[in-house]
């Protein structure tokens, strides 16, 4: 079921022929839409621009793109100069919003094929930005030990991969991400507590445990990418820049894990939670989150870590912001159904 958020172009969006299981029309402060739908589950929101109260000021969108799964967001923009302005639009693709539209065509096209970080990079002005987009954070942990700025400033991600039901894949997925990454990025693996990758036989695998996983992280951070498998490691998960859960949705291992921590599932409200080793169907997956009252980041089948080129690798590192990662068969979207610049 959808939302809409309404306001000039109520009378349009009413003809959307899509379920609608709340509507919203008039005009909102930033925190009130975030306030209204941070914890409702719904799959795609239609939200016209003008609803937003100051939306010209783009820190209101900010707001919106912290709190709230950009990738669900269908964003009706309107035809004043600012939301027009190449350099508005850039600022959102910084932000991680990617769905925006200017008319109908654009908004069912958008509803139906979700756009990635690659389909809209064509709008983006890196020489006017000035700030790092989500997909180059940068690890400021140097900066604040008294490293000059030029050090501290590089384009390295560090990225956990946590299981949540016991055994779900956290590191023959690691495993995969590196193997697909590295053919653009420079990677690194750090594994805390453990040495699973060790029958992996890969290169750049750093070992560490609680005392020095910060400093391991810090001492690799000439890497574009570093992997960490947390394990059972809080320091590991504090020094990651970002953090994706895995839960297997086996009837088993989702049994065993209410049995054994049932108040679990609540504490991963607002995370990047990843099906893992799934077998679920687009439907099961929207019953799964209406269930359990999460907002699933990506449904990832079972992998084959034989295989060098695995479409859905890909399009989940896409989806995380690794804009090389190229998916074989992906068309590219004309600017005529996106409805930017024309309508």
């Amino acid at each position: 079921m959808n939302v809409i958020v309404a306001n000039k172009y109520q009378s349009m969006l009413e003809s959307l022929q899509i379920d609608v299981i709340k509507s919203l029309n008039g005009e909102y402060e930033a925190d009130e839409i975030v306030d209204q739908f941070q914890n409702f589950f719904y799959q795609r929101m239609i939200l016209d621009i003008t609803a937003i109260k100051n939306y010209q000021d783009i820190r209101n969108l900010q707001k919106l793109s912290i709190s709230l799964d950009m990738s669900k967001v269908i964003l009706l923009l309107d035809d004043s100069p600012e939301s027009s302005s190449p350099i508005y639009l850039s600022k959102l693709i910084s932000m991680g919003i990617y769905n925006f539209t200017r008319n109908l065509d654009g908004i069912m096209y958008l509803y139906n094929n979700p756009n990635s970080y690659r389909d809209v990079a064509q709008y983006q002005q890196l020489d006017a930005m000035t700030q790092v987009t989500p997909t180059a954070n940068i690890n400021m942990n140097r900066a604040s030990m008294g490293t000059p700025m030029s050090t501290a400033m590089q384009m390295t991600r560090v990225i956990g991969v946590k299981n949540v039901t016991g055994n779900s894949g956290a590191t023959t997925l690691l495993y995969m991400m590196k193997k697909h990454l590295e053919k653009n990025y420079s990677v690194g693996i750090v594994e805390v507590n453990k040495r699973d990758f060790m029958y992996f036989k890969e290169k750049d695998v750093f070992n560490a445990d609680d005392s020095n996983v910060t400093s391991i992280i810090n001492n690799h951070m000439d890497k574009e990418v570093l992997l960490v498998d947390v394990n059972d490691s809080k320091s590991a998960v504090n020094a990651c820049t970002d953090v994706v859960y895995l839960i297997e949705p086996s009837v088993i291992k989702l049994n065993k894990l209410m049995l054994s921590n049932p108040s679990l599932i609540n504490t991963l409200a607002g995370k990047k939670v990843i099906l893992n080793q799934s077998l679920l169907s687009s439907k099961d997956v929207l019953d799964f989150e209406f269930e359990s009252k999460l907002n699933i980041f990506f449904n990832m089948p079972p992998l084959n870590e034989r295989e060098k080129d695995v479409q859905v690798v890909n399009a989940f590192l896409q989806k995380m912001g690794f804009e090389r990662q190229a998916v074989d068969g992906v068309a590219n979207k004309k600017n005529s159904l996106l409805g930017i610049f024309g309508k």
